[in-house]
This record gives C-alpha cells, structure tokens and sequence, in this order.
C-alpha cells in the first residue's frame, strides 16, 4: 500500500491543535539513517485507510516531498470518543533488518469441520495475531490457518500451523507451543422431569342439619350486694 504525507515544520501542542482544526493529522517517521522527520496527513484519507487491515500489518509505501519510503504503522492515537486520529507513528524499514510485527491470522474451514459439522462442537479461537520476526521482503500481510481437520476433543497449536517462509514465531513466557484453537463440546441442557400435579384437597362434608346457633353472650354480673347498714347504737 502507498499513501501520501507532506512536510511539517511547526510542532507543539498549539501547532498540532490547529493542524487537527484543519482537518489534518500530525505524525512522526523515524528509524533507518536519517533523522526523525515531522510529518502531517489528510486526517479523511488517514482514516479510510486505518480501516485497512493491510495498512496495519504490511510494509508501506510512503511518499514525501516526492521521495518515497518505505515504513511500517507502529502506534495510532484515538481521541477518547471522538471519530479523530491524534496522531501517528511510523518507522522506516531497513531491507537488511529483520522485522518484529503482529501478524493476523485468518482462520477458514472451521464449518467442514468433523466437530462443527458432525458433533456440533463450537470452535473458540485463542489468539487472533501472531508475533514473528521476518525480513521485510517475507512479511506476510496475514497467516492463512485452515480448520478443516478439527475433531472432537482436539486443539490446534502453533506447531500445527504451516507458517510463510522466512517468517519465525515469537515465544513468550516460556509457552514453546501454545493453543491457537480449541474445540468446545456442545453442552446438553437436560429438561427436569415434571413432578404429577398433587391431588387437590378433598372439601370437607357438610353437617346435617342447620348449623347451631353461636353461644348466647353471658348476662353480665350482678352487681356486687351493699354494704350491710351498721346498727344503731343505743341510747
């Protein structure tokens, strides 16, 4: 891929500010034998082509002043929640340097799948880019891995994988052969048996008869008896 970048002389923040209001983006080239280079782009051409996968992981073509060179992306800056670039990197490339790029990986045939198709498994994908090392001239703009073969029970590790020719795996914390993808069996809900429905209760009989009166209210009482009269004295 080739894209265009002009010349920037004024840096700082102010400079960058008022570069952004005017619908471009501020950037860096470094690397190789020359010296740091400021440089500005089309923020609308910039971003069309962020949404490129190539542009992320492939050698590009970048012009300058009528000189073209060649430069890998190595770091983007989004505003927060603003649909705006920041700013951006790039690095040029030495043709007699190995690279260190996340390459991704496209995965196909998981649906022909024995597991897929027979068992029903589902197939859960590990890692989705790859770190290698590389000349520039085998950087592959991603890694085809075919999922075909996978079965029931199994996963598929870095050493299952073909990889491009000159390109070498970069292994981290001591994981000589990690998982790419692993195969997930089905789960199988099973459906609680329904309990029989408990009889409902038996209503009680009625009495024969008219129901009998409730109790009559006790009569309050009587009132307590007087005083007995003291007896007269005599005279």
């Amino acid at each position: 891929m080739n894209f265009v970048a002009f010349e920037r002389a004024k840096q700082g923040t102010g400079a960058s500010r008022r570069l952004r209001n005017s619908g471009k983006t501020p950037g860096i080239v470094y690397g190789g034998s020359a010296e740091p280079q400021m440089i500005e782009l089309d923020h609308n051409a910039l971003w069309h082509a962020l949404k490129k996968e190539a542009f992320h992981s492939s050698v590009l073509d970048m012009e300058v002043a009528g000189k073209t060179d060649k430069v890998l992306l190595r770091d983007v800056q989004y505003h927060p929640f603003k649909q705006c670039v920041l700013h951006i990197d790039f690095q040029r490339v030495d043709d007699k340097t190995r690279l260190h790029m996340k390459v991704p990986l496209h995965y196909s045939g998981s649906e022909e799948s024995n597991a897929v198709k027979v068992d029903k498994c589902m197939v859960n994908l590990i890692v989705n880019e790859l770190d290698v090392t590389c000349m520039p001239s085998d950087l592959p703009e991603f890694i085809a891995v075919d999922l075909s073969k996978l079965e029931k029970g199994t996963s598929l590790h870095l050493k299952d994988i073909k990889l491009p020719r000159g390109v070498t795996p970069v292994i981290r914390g001591g994981q000589h052969n990690p998982a790419l993808v692993s195969v997930v069996p089905p789960v199988v809900v099973l459906e609680a048996p329904v309990a029989d429905a408990a009889p409902a209760p038996v209503a009680e009989a009625k009495g024969k008869g008219k129901a009998a009166k409730p109790a009559a209210t006790a009569k309050p009482a009587a009132a307590a008896a007087k005083p007995a009269a003291k007896p007269k004295a005599k005279k």
